[in-house]
């Protein structure tokens, strides 16, 4: 019987991660594999990449983390914000990638059948930490800021043409909310993002106040709302399994060789899902 994999946050073009690729493999041709993100911050290290995990992989289920969609003066490809992520939609398909604007995949490999949601979400500053709660967002940036915490994404990060990254994530929820609502009953799901759906999983954060930049409170009921078998996601650098209600979340990031050098069982690439 085939296995469903997933990766995330395997950021290749930082000096000791691109060898750990090679362990990104399957243990059937049949597996699938979930990529959950931050593969890299150039279009063309990111499409090389995922046209290698297809060449391994039955099927590869792509969804772009904050990384993939920087604006830097180090890549070749100039586009921003919304431009850019249509982009690395169009070379996923030139590759057979799935992406969150195709078809949902089926798993047919469970005790039900299990739709496959590969979304594209990004956040919107609604987790903030206690001493922000009531505060405008740019107050909230400043105690961030204070704090020693600033996301890369307020300078690499456009939302072009939306007026800000919280007017994108508000029309990126309510596209996928449309999308999942139309899933049959009778199928159970795998919610796939980068950033967590579920608040709980930033609890460790050696900076609570880095969780604005972690996801938005528009989607902490979705496990239950679309019948989660399990949610997979990246991005916290904190890879473990949780739960909420019942379900199972799975960081299942990779992370920069600094933090994963500092664990008793070194760099882990891939994770068996189901």
């Amino acid at each position: 019987m085939p296995s469903l994999y997933a990766t995330s946050d395997l950021h290749v073009t930082h000096q000791g991660n691109g060898p750990i690729l090679d362990q990104v493999r399957p243990a059937s041709p049949d597996d699938w594999l979930l990529v959950a993100g931050d593969v890299a911050e150039k279009v063309g290290a990111i499409v090389e990449t995922l046209a290698t995990l297809r060449e391994r992989f039955a099927r590869v289920v792509w969804v772009p983390g904050n990384h993939e969609l920087w604006t830097t003066g180090r890549d070749e490809t100039e586009l921003r914000g919304e431009a850019r992520y249509r982009h690395l939609v169009e070379r996923c398909r030139e590759l057979d990638v799935l992406t969150p604007e195709d078809e949902y995949p089926v798993w047919e490999h469970a005790a039900r059948p299990l739709t496959i949601a590969p979304m594209f979400l990004l956040y919107d500053y609604s987790w903030r930490t206690p001493r922000a709660d009531g505060a405008t967002l740019a107050e909230a940036l400043d105690q961030a800021r204070e704090a020693g915490v600033v996301c890369t994404d307020e300078y690499f990060l456009h939302p072009d043409p939306h007026p800000s990254r919280q007017d994108w994530c508000a029309q990126r929820v309510a596209y996928t909310e449309q999308r999942l609502a139309a899933i049959p009953q009778d199928h159970g799901t795998i919610l796939m993002s980068h950033w967590p759906l579920h608040r709980h999983p930033t609890a460790p954060l050696y900076w609570p106040e880095f969780a604005m930049w972690c996801g938005t409170t528009r989607t902490a009921d979705w496990h239950v709302r679309y019948r989660a078998e399990v949610a997979v996601f990246g991005h916290l650098h904190i890879p473990r399994t949780t739960h909420a209600d019942g379900v199972r979340f799975e960081e299942v990031s990779l992370g920069y060789p600094r933090e994963w050098r500092k664990r008793a069982r070194g760099p882990v690439p891939l994770r068996k899902i189901l």
